[in-house]
């Protein structure tokens, strides 16, 4: 399935479903095991999560004001920082999880509920030449729709990390 391209209705069925299934595995990760760095220079399983819990937060932002603002220009973060200030590596990873699960299915939620018209408007003036973690081109319009599509292919990477 191309998350970028398929009916964005079935790409919230289907990421709704990869939330559900994502929580039955991430369940049965020991609490030892999440906190282990994937290789040198790497963040851990709880350190992932975490990540995606900020990415979360700032998308949240993202998906709420895209659709009132007439471009699309949201400011960045860095990763490594809120990683770190955050020192996920010593929280709960079952309380990670379970906050990570209901996260995005509130993002779900706002994203079935967005509206339309919104939600695909073109926008000349936007930042996802440098946020998006698949960039679009500075010279090319792009939607709030996107950016949506975007996070999803970006939660989706990283579960990816998780599982390999």
């Amino acid at each position: 399935m191309n998350l970028y391209t398929e009916n964005f209705h079935v790409v919230l069925e289907h990421f709704r479903e990869t939330i559900e299934s994502a929580t039955k595995l991430l369940r049965e990760i020991s609490e030892e095991e999440s906190a282990k760095p994937l290789s040198e220079d790497k963040w851990s399983k709880k350190e992932i999560i975490g990540h995606l819990i900020d990415s979360a937060a700032n998308n949240h932002q993202r998906f709420v004001r895209g659709q009132f603002q007439n471009d699309l220009i949201f400011q960045g973060y860095d990763q490594e920082q809120w990683v770190s200030a955050q020192k996920y590596n010593e929280a709960d990873w079952s309380l990670l999880v379970d906050l990570w699960r209901a996260y995005n299915l509130h993002l779900a939620h706002i994203m079935a509920c967005s509206d339309e018209l919104a939600r695909r408007k073109m926008h000349y003036d936007h930042t996802l030449n440098k946020i998006a973690f698949n960039h679009v081109s500075i010279d090319h319009p792009t939607n709030l729709e996107y950016v949506m599509r975007d996070y999803i292919v970006h939660l989706k990477s990283h579960l990816d990390q998780i599982s390999n």
